[in-house]
């Protein structure tokens, strides 16, 4: 894996989240909102794809974009880096991620929003989505991003990156635990799986009318971490969470402990003592017509 050392903002942005978390709580098991901290324990390798995405977008120097889904504003720097005197702006549905990434980057405008409802105002450059995708409901993802498309000028462009791992090992053991416990009840009600991202054939020939050209495809990250712990650690601040934020305080812990047994069983450990999370992600750079 190639390493990027994390820049002085990001530092900074990872420090103050950390300090203002419970150590070891996260937070409470009912909550609807994301927790900053725990996503940016990993932040390095999260924010890897945003660069990998950027280095595909055909603009040489947008005025105007907006980064949807920011988080905590690591993908938003990563934009800011690149087109230091372009307009950037930041939503995201979290107010703990939105809060996060004003304190890191103060001098830029974010907003509290839904996809669902969201359209920009006025014309846009670029618009980068960074793993947020996966969180709408598969019926939902492609009226949104049609109609995010349509508010681009021609020339624009819409560029999107998503886990696709649907049927990676990490979340195979999410649905089998849930499906045995005492947790099993609550979470078969729930449906906390979104199930599988759309394919690339269904995306390029819902996308390709509004646009001049459609480029997608996919990378297979290999997230060195250091033991089975690290990867529950990892998913804590994604994919997990809707398993594990219905449950009580022993549901949650019982959770936690049979999941760690079933990663046990899928990934082996390296010679080292640690653990290759292979991670999928989907890329999509689309123009407008």
């Amino acid at each position: 894996m190639i390493s990027r050392p994390l820049s002085k903002l990001s530092r900074t942005l990872l420090n103050r989240t950390m300090a203002t978390q419970p150590t070891g709580q996260g937070r409470a098991a009912n909550t609807k909102d994301w927790s900053a901290a725990q996503y940016l324990k990993f932040a390095e390798q999260r924010t890897r794809p945003s660069h990998d995405l950027l280095a595909q977008v055909p603009l040489a120097s947008p005025k105007r974009i907006i980064d949807i889904g920011c988080g905590p504003g690591n993908s938003t720097e990563v934009l800011v880096k690149k087109w230091p005197d372009a307009q950037v702006r930041g939503m995201d549905s979290s107010p703990d991620m939105i809060e996060t990434a004003r304190k890191a980057l103060p001098n830029l405008e974010f907003t509290v929003s839904d996809l669902h409802t969201y359209t920009p105002e006025g014309p846009v450059d670029l618009l980068f989505s960074n793993a947020v995708f996966q969180w709408i409901n598969f019926e939902d993802r492609i009226p949104i991003i049609r109609r995010l498309l349509e508010s681009l000028k021609p020339g624009g462009v819409f560029a999107l990156q998503v886990p696709d791992n649907y049927t990676e090992g990490s979340h195979e053991a999410m649905r089998a635990v849930a499906e045995n416990g005492p947790w099993s009840e609550t979470l078969e009600r729930l449906k906390p799986s979104l199930g599988p991202f759309q394919t690339p054939f269904e995306l390029y020939n819902e996308l390709k009318p509004l646009c001049s050209s459609i480029d997608i495809w996919h990378t297979y990250y290999q997230h060195p971490l250091g033991g089975h712990q690290e990867v529950v650690e990892w998913v804590k601040g994604t994919g997990l969470r809707p398993f594990i934020d219905p449950l009580n305080q022993e549901q949650k812990e019982g959770f936690l402990a049979a999941y760690l047994e079933k990663l046990k069983e899928l990934y082996p450990l390296c010679n080292d003592g640690s653990v290759l999370l292979r991670y999928p992600r989907l890329f999509m750079v689309a123009v407008r017509s």
